[in-house]
């Protein structure tokens, strides 16, 4: 489809990356999007071990991949693309999901102490052990994953989400960021006004850091499962410009406008967000990101 491709006419591959308490399966609805519009896509299970063997493992998956890559990343996963990406000229755009953007030195337990929310207290802390290491995983307390996580689901629905849960290990949240790929590669951001889980102050201060492209929606934390539409159009965007975004160059993408939107979405995204957040929202401080 015209728009599509970058410059370069070449699609890139899309890989999703989900959060904690999640799997690859949360992606299925931004999936099925996607490959509609013809791309390659990709959703690696996430180990949600730490954020260095993670990060060190996903970078390995975007080693086997030919030609550009849009890495996307959900909750955590953000924290994960921004330290797999360092160092790969392939990655040429990344999207952020409600997540998590940390800087060189910063944790993800660093940033909600800053930033907090309710998920300090809602979760659970069991020891784990496997043959060659132990540690402790943190699960959503089971009365917590609608309420904090997943308010905009239906309960049978956030029910589900709640028993299929993957814990994630307390290193994938105190391990601190020793890159931070934002700062070379052109990014995008979706902030989720009723996020419970990360506090919204926090993404949109990350987003206004990184001067990512950035829409707000009214959702709570799994965006990618209650709005798929939105979070797959903002992937969209950051595909479309993966043909003339390089690494390294931080000349700001028109991408941020509804004209630069897939013709296909901008009803969708006219009926999201108020005409004021159709360029590039205000953060809690009143600064607009670029």
């Amino acid at each position: 489809m015209p728009g599509d491709a970058g410059a370069s006419g070449e699609k890139p591959t899309i890989v999703l990356v989900h959060g904690a308490f999640a799997d690859a399966s949360s992606w299925n609805g931004v999936i099925e999007r996607l490959e509609r519009r013809g791309y390659t896509v990709m959703a690696p299970a996430n180990p949600l071990r730490g954020l260095y063997s993670d990060s060190a493992y996903i970078a390995s998956v975007l080693k086997s991949i030919k030609g550009p890559v849009v890495l996307v990343g959900h909750s955590y996963g953000g924290a994960v693309i921004s330290t797999a990406a360092a160092g790969n000229p392939e990655v040429r755009s990344l999207v952020y999901i409600s997540a998590q953007m940390p800087d060189v030195g910063e944790s993800g337990m660093s940033l909600a102490a800053r930033f907090p929310s309710a998920l300090a207290s809602a979760t659970t802390s069991v020891p784990y052990r496997t043959g060659k290491a132990s540690g402790t995983d943190l699960y959503l307390k089971r009365d917590k994953v609608y309420p904090l996580f997943a308010a905009c689901l239906p309960r049978s629905r956030a029910n589900l989400l709640g028993v299929t849960q993957r814990p994630a290990a307390t290193t994938a949240f105190s391990q601190t960021a020793k890159v931070a790929a934002w700062k070379d590669i052109p990014s995008w951001a979706l902030v989720s006004r009723q996020d419970m889980t990360i506090n919204p102050d926090q993404e949109r201060f990350q987003a206004r850091r990184a001067k990512s492209h950035t829409v707000e929606i009214n959702s709570c934390h799994v965006s990618l499962i209650a709005h798929p539409d939105a979070v797959a159009d903002l992937i969209l965007q950051g595909a479309a410009a993966a043909g003339s975004a390089r690494p390294g160059s931080r000349t700001p993408v028109p991408t941020g406008t509804p004209s630069a939107l897939p013709r296909s979405a901008v009803s969708r995204v006219r009926s999201w967000l108020p005409a004021r957040q159709l360029s590039a929202p205000a953060d809690a401080w009143g600064h607009r990101a670029r």
